[in-house]
């Protein structure tokens, strides 16, 4: 009983390590999330990435270091924290400058990378993810089978495999498209941890101006 107690207690830091070196980690998963999916169903209704003018879709949840298992958070670095006027230049692909710094605060600082760094490298990442327009041209809601999702990114991006690319759900909803990558920003198979797909055989996708 006494085992089974301290593995329980254990778990959680085989998943998620505070204050771990920066700069010792295994590679990027790299996570967009569908903006419209996201202020239905999470978001307060006046949260600036919501706003419809914005039309934003695909948008940078973040650029996490990441273990082969688990990943590191909140990392103690000597690195300067990035100033507004930074964070305020990242909220086109963030959303949000509030989101690009909480994104620093618990990942980037885990990168072994500055600030500025960081941002340009999760930008380049980004970019470097063809979006498929498919999801954009969406006028109403659907149940979309996370697999076509999946397929969606594959054809509009040759250069990635399957075990690359995970989807994510969220209360019914797609969620997530996370991509892993190398410390060089080339695709590569994700994690046991993270390649597991959502196990919806459909989920709720909004279309562009429901948030």
């Amino acid at each position: 009983m006494r085992k089974l107690w301290l593995a329980l207690l254990l778990l959680p830091q085989l998943a998620w390590a505070e204050g771990e070196t920066p700069g010792k980690f295994d590679y990027y998963v790299l996570a967009l999330s569908w903006t419209p999916n996201f202020c239905v169903r999470e978001a307060d209704p006046n949260h600036p990435q919501c706003a419809e003018e914005r039309g934003l879709g695909w948008t940078l949840h973040g650029l996490w270091p990441q273990y082969e298992t688990g990943w590191p958070s909140f990392c103690k670095t000597a690195m300067r924290a990035p100033s507004r006027a930074i964070t305020a230049v990242e909220a086109d692909i963030y959303g949000t400058s509030g989101l690009a710094w909480h994104q620093w605060r618990k990942h980037g600082t885990c990168s072994g990378l500055s600030a500025d760094e960081y941002y340009q490298t999760a930008r380049e990442a980004y970019l470097a993810v063809s979006r498929p327009d498919i999801f954009r041209r969406i006028d109403e809601l659907m149940r979309i089978d996370p697999l076509v999702v999946e397929a969606a990114f594959l054809e509009a991006n040759p250069n990635l495999s399957a075990d690359d690319i995970t989807i994510t759900c969220k209360d019914n909803t797609i969620q997530e498209a996370r991509i892993c990558v190398s410390k060089d920003l080339k695709p590569r198979t994700c994690g046991a941890d993270v390649i597991r797909d959502c196990s919806l055989s459909s989920a709720e996708f909004y279309p562009l101006g429901s948030n």
